[in-house]
């Protein structure tokens, strides 16, 4: 695989200099200073570009590979009548990808948010933090501080018991720390949701269902899809994190019969998957192995985290990279073989393209400012460690 980072540009803590450093080749990065939904030009495209390779003469080089990520704006996903406009200004971005090199971009079609956590800073047995999600703190979320309307449906009458209880007791600082948690915005952003209008926000999904959001999904991939096809472009969707419906809205990729589902809908081979084995690894009726090998030809990216889920199985942490509940040998073996039908059939791209995802805040780092998951230290780690098995798969399967 080709060993990459992402990077989240020139404000982000981790440097270029520290990527190249952890052996990688490849960034991973976006243009966050772009509003969602607006045309990336080729000048803005090549200005990260040139940013990313200025060095490259002096040092071992590295190579804006994929986009993660060129987001679909929400009047795409809620199929307003403008959508057609943004599916347009989509088109012309990946356009000017193209013409700039650029042939892996990264997607998801999560409403609002893009992703949730409950606890950015969880500590772990040996004192380093992580990520975590508890079903209780975000009931508390939901119940007692957003106060959504009809939201006792989503849970037990036990859950909201405790979830009520443990209101009760939390200090005015411990309320703000999870509701900043949970409203954290795209990646790469350190703006939030403003909870004074987040209800609103969510109330624009109440019409829209599990049936309708896929039905916006099919839409904008089968305009998109065959564009990027003649492009030779890969995209590739990221699956839902976490992988279940929250605050009333619907979640359509996080099992292996979603991903079945979209691949259907339009059936060509630049409509594709950002394999992430922590978002599907959650769910235990997830078959991760066996997913990477039913749809090994549409993987064009690769997100390799390990999810540990705890006593209650609706809580998980980021676990170290080669614990936790995925069986990481039997994906990167997968992953591996599937480098290896590619090399042997003659293809164009042969190697994935693959990032440690979510390393865990530790060392030198516990005293540093980071994007959440992101930080050097713990993904060198997780680099370090998937590398070393990548290297004794690879030569294994070539005795």
């Amino acid at each position: 695989m080709i060993h990459t980072m992402r990077w989240f540009g020139p404000n982000d803590p981790v440097s270029l200099m520290d990527i190249r450093q952890a052996g990688c080749t490849g960034v991973v990065s976006a243009l966050h200073q772009i509003a969602v939904g607006a045309v990336w030009s080729q000048e803005a495209i090549q200005e990260r570009i040139d940013l990313i390779e200025k060095d490259n003469e002096r040092f071992s080089p590295l190579k804006w590979l994929v986009v993660e990520s060129l987001p679909v704006h929400e009047a795409i996903k809620k199929a307003l009548p403008n959508r057609e406009q943004y599916i347009e200004n989509y088109k012309t971005s990946l356009r000017n990808l193209a013409a700039c090199g650029i042939k892996t971009v990264c997607y998801n079609f999560m409403p609002v948010l893009d992703w949730s956590r409950t606890n950015i800073a969880y500590e772990m047995p040996d004192g380093s933090k992580a990520l975590r999600f508890v079903w209780e703190d975000f009931a508390v979320f939901d119940l007692c501080i957003l106060k959504r309307p009809n939201a006792e449906i989503d849970y037990t009458a036990e859950v909201q018991a405790s979830a009520k209880a443990k209101f009760e007791q939390m200090t005015a600082e411990e309320i703000g720390t999870l509701t900043n948690t949970v409203l954290l915005g795209l990646p790469g952003s350190e703006e939030a949701f403003d909870l004074n209008n987040f209800q609103n926000v969510l109330d624009e999904y109440a019409e829209i269902g599990d049936a309708e959001l896929r039905a916006n999904l099919y839409y904008f991939i089968q305009q998109v899809g065959p564009v990027a096809q003649e492009l030779g472009i890969g995209m590739c969707i990221h699956p839902d994190d976490p992988p279940k419906p929250l605050l009333g809205l619907p979640r359509v990729l996080s099992t292996e019969n979603d991903v079945a589902q979209l691949m259907a809908a339009c059936d060509v081979p630049a409509n594709g998957l950002t394999f992430c084995t922590g978002s599907f690894g959650v769910r235990e009726d997830n078959n991760l192995p066996q997913m990477v090998r039913r749809f090994a030809n549409r993987i064009h990216f690769v997100h390799l985290r390990a999810t540990k889920r705890e006593e209650n199985p609706l809580n998980f942490h980021e676990a170290a990279h080669l614990t936790g509940d995925v069986d990481m040998y039997e994906v990167v073996k997968a992953l591996v073989e599937e480098e290896q039908r590619r090399k042997a059939a003659g293809e164009e791209m042969t190697q994935l393209p693959m990032r440690p995802d979510h390393g865990h805040q530790m060392l030198d780092d516990l005293n540093k400012k980071a994007y959440p998951g992101y930080s050097a230290i713990g993904r060198l780690k997780g680099l370090a460690e998937l590398r070393g098995l990548e290297l004794a798969i690879t030569r294994a399967l070539s005795n």
